[in-house]
């Protein structure tokens, strides 16, 4: 970085032999956050959601803005919010050594966007586009807990702390999407929901030939999503914020490895086909019809 806060832009140096990776997610109150919701734990998610883009590609995180649209009246109301929020994101941003440089902050109805920008070494960014038939598809972590959390949370019914953590602190999986490049032939995190995302793989692998197929008695599951018994927790609800990878399966061996190095479980649940589409093999053999595959932006 050659010049960051107090001027009217930044000025950043990419060292020689990488690339810069650029992503940018925006949070609305009311849609993707409850207006009361806890500040300090909304900085942390603001910028996680944004490090799990950069996680996908394989990209270390290194700087990132913020544009700040707050209501005219919450700082008198809620004098505690913005440092909670600042707290927060500050305390995530250190974890992963990204400097905040630049932004914006204005009035309005509340929301904010954080670009983040990464550096991955020229060519080796792990993209949507790669997988191809035979390859493995594996999955970080648990799926469903945020989505779990959420029901909960609408309902106005008692969450466990676990599974509250998961939708209002997702932790972004640097370390492995770091680990992963060399390895994986596509990735994306899980926004969405799985099936939604998986689906980008497969639309954008598709000149290779790309459908699916999931074992769903494969996915991992937390006690508290299994013992509901819906499937479309964990391949719908999206919020988990996990990596969803392809890998050849000659290198189903480094699987072991890339755990230990990303610090979360990584599990192979499903395998890329030549047949387009997406098929859900249930643990009695029949086949799952999923109603909706994820979290849709601009749905009804």
């Amino acid at each position: 970085m050659t010049l960051g806060v107090g001027d009217d832009c930044a000025l950043l140096r990419v060292p020689p032999g990488q690339e810069l990776a650029v992503s940018i997610d925006t949070l609305v109150a009311g849609v993707h956050f409850l207006p009361d919701c806890d500040p300090q734990s909304l900085g942390h998610k603001a910028l996680a959601v944004s490090l799990s883009d950069l996680a996908a590609m394989g990209a270390e995180p290194a700087w990132a803005t913020l544009a700040l649209t707050l209501p005219a009246d919450l700082p008198r109301d809620r004098p505690d919010w913005l440092p909670g929020f600042c707290r927060g994101l500050d305390g995530l941003a250190r974890a992963h050594g990204v400097a905040l440089v630049g932004g914006d902050t204005t009035s309005g109805p509340l929301a904010l966007s954080i670009q983040v920008h990464g550096l991955v070494p020229s060519g080796q960014a792990v993209r949507r586009s790669g997988a191809a038939p035979g390859d493995l598809v594996c999955v970080s972590g648990t799926l469903g807990d945020a989505g779990l959390a959420l029901r909960g949370v609408l309902a106005g019914a008692s969450v466990p702390e676990p599974l509250r953590r998961r939708l209002d602190w997702p932790q972004p999986r640097v370390a492995l999407g770091l680990a992963l490049r060399g390895l994986a032939t596509a990735m994306i995190d899980c926004s969405d929901g799985l099936a939604a995302d998986l689906g980008h793989i497969l639309a954008a692998s598709g000149a290779s030939g790309a459908g699916a197929e999931l074992d769903l008695a494969a996915l991992p599951l937390s006690a508290e999503v299994a013992a509901i018994g819906d499937w479309s927790l964990p391949l719908a609800s999206g919020d988990d914020y996990e990596l969803c990878f392809t890998l050849p399966p000659t290198q189903v061996q480094a699987l072991t490895g890339l755990a230990e190095a990303g610090g979360v479980p990584v599990t192979v649940i499903g395998r890329i086909e030549p047949a387009p589409g997406l098929r859900l093999r249930r643990p009695d053999g029949t086949l799952h019809t999923l109603g909706r595959s994820g979290y849709d932006h601009f749905g009804a």
